[in-house]
């Protein structure tokens, strides 16, 4: 029984997603750069053929502004060299005019015939500092925006930053019924209150199980406003063994280079870097013990080299597993892992780990992908 309602609480499997490292984010030692592993088109369309390999679902592809690619034309570019697993999109509110960016999605949904999934966020643009709730007004305006386009004839809106009238909508009518899930994660009030009214999934970084557990009561208190349910997430690296002795040893391996002060630059060059979220997982490390984990298996040494996520999830494959379950019972169904180097520990993850788990892709789950081409514009629909 999870601790809140869920929207999927009878689904017995789960979405379980890798990530590809779009945006300078993959190390063999955490902090010192490879030019192997750099955030090119041929290495990060690696990561994500061999996350299809190995059975995940959906992979994230990150947005910021550091060398590495650009995310909605990667995902362009990973609709011909993939046919199974979805693409999670991070898309920043606001850095598209909104109908453009309502046409782009469906493009990318009819390419991916319904493997498109959104990550909404709502962080700072490059090179400049806006108040929290003018940038979450924004992205609520993009979200309800979003939504007309994809699920009316018309777009009429009227908004503090946006305002449309009369916009017709065959332009941007998506592959998906409904249009892409909508993923989610913020710990601010306009944060929460955004994800609860608008999104479908919550995602959370990784924390002590009675937090996670606070932040899911919480962000269920303000779905209740709206009599809605979501679904919940959890972002966490991950380093899977044999056993639980090989997988600490790796993961003093891939910290034992770092330099203290470059993991803060590279934290600090963040476009997230202030947010409320992150400074939880910084109080993280604070409340680690001397060889970094905050609780059984959760080894908060990765934040130390990188903003946002900040923890891993190290142990034997059984642990991992009884970890994942335990989060399961919580009521999460989706889970985004990561690790260092991303091949290789997406193949260690894949044989180790993903035979015992019963995955799926949630928007089959949720009946948003057709049986056949749908009756759009860019689909089978009537050209006019």
């Amino acid at each position: 029984m999870s601790i809140v309602p869920i929207t999927s609480s009878d689904l017995e499997t789960s979405e379980v997603s890798w990530f590809s490292a779009l945006c300078s984010d993959d190390y063999q030692f955490l902090g010192v750069p490879d030019g192997d592993l750099r955030s090119s088109w041929a290495h990060c369309s690696q990561i994500v053929k061999t996350a299809e390999e190995q059975g995940f679902r959906n992979i994230l592809c990150p947005s910021s502004y550091q060398v590495g690619q650009d995310t909605l034309a990667f995902v362009a570019g990973c609709a011909p060299i993939t046919d199974k697993i979805n693409l999670l999109a991070a898309v920043r509110c606001g850095e598209m005019q909104p109908i453009m960016l309502a046409r782009t999605l469906a493009t990318l949904d009819h390419m991916l015939e319904g493997r498109l999934t959104i990550n909404i966020i709502s962080s700072d643009f490059p090179g400049q500092k806006e108040p929290s709730r003018h940038r979450y007004q924004r992205s609520r305006e993009v979200v309800e925006i979003l939504k007309q386009a994809w699920t009316q004839d018309e777009i009429n809106y009227s908004g503090e930053v946006y305002n449309f009238k009369m916009l017709s909508t065959d332009p941007t009518k998506p592959y998906q019924t409904g249009g892409p899930l909508l993923y989610f994660g913020g710990y601010s009030p306009d944060a929460q209150e955004l994800c609860a009214q608008h999104c479908d999934v919550y995602l959370m970084w990784p924390e002590k199980i009675e937090e996670l557990e606070g932040r899911m009561r919480k962000i269920n208190s303000v779905a209740e406003r709206y009599d809605r349910t979501l679904d919940y997430g959890l972002r966490v690296h991950m380093i899977a063994r044999e056993t639980e002795a090989e997988a600490r040893e790796y993961a003093d391996y891939i910290a034992s280079k770092l330099d203290d002060e470059y993991g803060r630059m590279i934290r600090e060059r963040a476009l997230d870097s202030s947010s409320l979220g992150v400074s939880h997982q910084a109080k993280n490390r604070e409340l680690a013990d001397k060889f970094g984990y905050i609780e059984p298996h959760l080894w908060t040494g990765i934040g130390r080299a990188r903003s946002g996520c900040g923890a891993a999830l190290v142990g034997s494959a059984d642990q991992i597993l009884s970890k994942i379950e335990a989060y399961r019972k919580m009521g999460m169904r989706a889970f985004i892992f990561s690790g260092y180097p991303h091949i290789e520990e997406a193949e260690y993850f894949g044989k180790l780990v993903m035979p015992e788990l019963q995955t799926c892709s949630l928007p089959h789950q949720y009946g948003r992908v057709p049986n056949e081409t749908p009756k759009t514009p860019l689909g089978v629909g009537e050209r006019k």
